[in-house]
């Protein structure tokens, strides 16, 4: 029996495996972790099973008519987003199409929305895996084959008889040493690129969920729970060595914690430190953080053993704004962060949103000044996003704030756009800033210079550059896109 696991096809360069899905500014292309997981959950069970990434083979959705015709799979896992779903529903009929298969969807918009996506797919989605789905399509697998009965399968939403029914909630996974290796070996490492990385570079995912309460945020909400669930540091530091010894070429990039925030657990934390160094892995990584742990033992720990760079989530610079999106952290502690990772010796990519609640022209000014002053060495500008499942969606429902009027409205030809307004910012508005905060950063004398001069090898300023060009075609999209506004 053959199973397909698909990260399929939408628009070009467009990025699902990142929370905020979209063909990103900067072109990133990250590989489908999620998937990997519930594939190698599959191949550890003794299921014939492939993995495929579309995006990154740069094939569409014949290639997926082929593969799927060819292959004639038992079962197609599909993963899902809010700006792709209809997309992802069309790839769902595809497969049926073309195969006497079941059709199984996971991933945020249709854990979010269950019983909708069961109703749009009109019978192309026999079921739904809701949330952590690592075992729930394994045991839908085993109970399909079995007696049938998806009743049993927890975390499960499906069809029967036309009718759309749900399964009781799936506890999360409490020990995830348990789980395998993500499945790499299906894919090719070396089509994944993020401008803010060492190329070529693999994720890592040493912990689950996140204790904190920020309304926007997608994977806590719709996903992985608000606690932090933690792999030990011996497990972690395994899965480097081998992804390490299987593609050594990483050794030339580096490894990325996925965690959502991968400091808040102090000991946990330093004890992979230590494990790295005890192991004399000659690697460098880098992590989400948060901004409110300016921990400068502890950075210089990270530093010691290898970490570069930091990835945070400043959000805003206005104290009203962060305090309405509960972001738990103070202005005064992210220029507190910044300048304990600096003596640390780290670098900062800082990520900033506009067009949060409480955000008006002055307020996306302040947080423009941050980011543009502060010392930081690259950035993130993004659109607030209130994706299903949020309490932010939920909050611009009950306030008149959302703008799109169809899921397909959450992109523009493919680029992330803003889908919410307020009376002092248009969503116009929003999209320019982003736009400006860009260019004022990447074009500065200063940056360009250390742009050119901060280079360690001839494949970082490849990447460099692979990373400029990635920009210049995102500018170049935009002035479509708005000439035919």
């Amino acid at each position: 029996m053959k199973i397909l696991v698909v990260n399929e096809p939408f628009v070009p360069d467009f990025c699902r495996t990142q929370r905020w899905a979209a063909r990103t500014r900067s072109r990133v292309l990250r590989p489908p972790d999620w998937l990997a997981y519930a594939t190698a959950v599959l191949e550890r069970d003794g299921f014939d099973v492939e993995l495929h990434d579309f995006p990154a083979r740069g094939w569409g959705k014949d290639e997926l008519k082929r593969l799927v015709r060819e292959k004639q799979p038992r079962y197609v896992v599909l993963d899902s987003t809010t700006p792709s779903i209809y997309s992802d529903l069309e790839c769902a009929r595809i497969a049926k199409s073309v195969a006497d298969c079941r059709v199984i969807m996971v991933g945020p918009h249709a854990s979010a929305l269950p019983t909708e996506t069961l109703e749009l797919g009109k019978g192309a989605v026999d079921a739904v895996a809701r949330g952590e789905f690592d075992y729930t399509v394994r045991d839908a697998v085993v109970e399909g084959e079995g007696k049938g009965d998806w009743g049993k399968v927890a975390g499960l939403s499906y069809l029967r008889s036309g009718e759309v029914r749900h399964a009781p909630d799936r506890p999360l996974i409490e020990n995830l040493d348990e789980l395998p290796f993500p499945s790499w070996h299906h894919l090719d490492i070396l089509k994944y690129y993020a401008g803010d990385k060492f190329y070529p570079y693999m994720n890592l995912i040493a912990g689950r969920g996140c204790p904190f309460r920020c309304i926007f945020c997608l994977w806590p909400q719709t996903m992985h729970g608000r606690r932090y669930r933690l792999r030990s540091a011996r497990s972690v530091v395994d899965e480097m060595t081998y992804d390490l010894e299987r593609w050594p070429k990483i050794r030339r990039g580096e490894i990325f914690f996925e965690d959502d925030t991968f400091t808040v657990h102090r000991e946990r934390a330093l004890a992979i430190c230590r494990e790295i160094k005890n192991r004399a892995l000659r690697v460098t990584w880098s992590v989400n953080a948060r901004a409110d742990l300016a921990d400068l033992d502890l950075f210089r720990e990270m530093k010691s053993a290898g970490c570069r760079n930091l990835v945070v989530g400043f959000e805003s610079a206005n104290q009203s704004v962060l305090d309405r999106v509960k972001k738990g952290i103070t202005v005064a502690q992210s220029r507190e962060f910044i300048a304990a990772a600096r003596r640390a010796g780290l670098t900062i990519h800082g990520c900033f949103v506009f067009g949060l609640p409480g955000d008006n022209r002055a307020t996306v000014e302040e947080t423009l000044d941050f980011a543009l002053h502060s010392g930081l060495d690259t950035v993130q500008f993004s659109g607030a996003i209130p994706f299903p499942g949020t309490e932010y969606y939920d909050l611009c429902r009950r306030e008149g704030t959302l703008t799109a009027q169809s899921w397909a409205d959450w992109l523009e030809e493919g680029e992330q756009t803003a889908v919410v307004q307020y009376p002092h910012l248009t969503k116009r508005e929003i999209n320019s800033y982003i736009d400006r905060g860009l260019r004022e950063f990447y074009f500065r004398p200063r940056y360009l210079i250390r742009f050119l001069l901060d280079t360690r090898s001839l494949a970082d300023l490849a990447r460099k550059f692979r990373g400029a060009l990635n920009y210049v075609s995102y500018l170049f999209s935009r002035r479509r896109v708005k000439s035919r506004g």
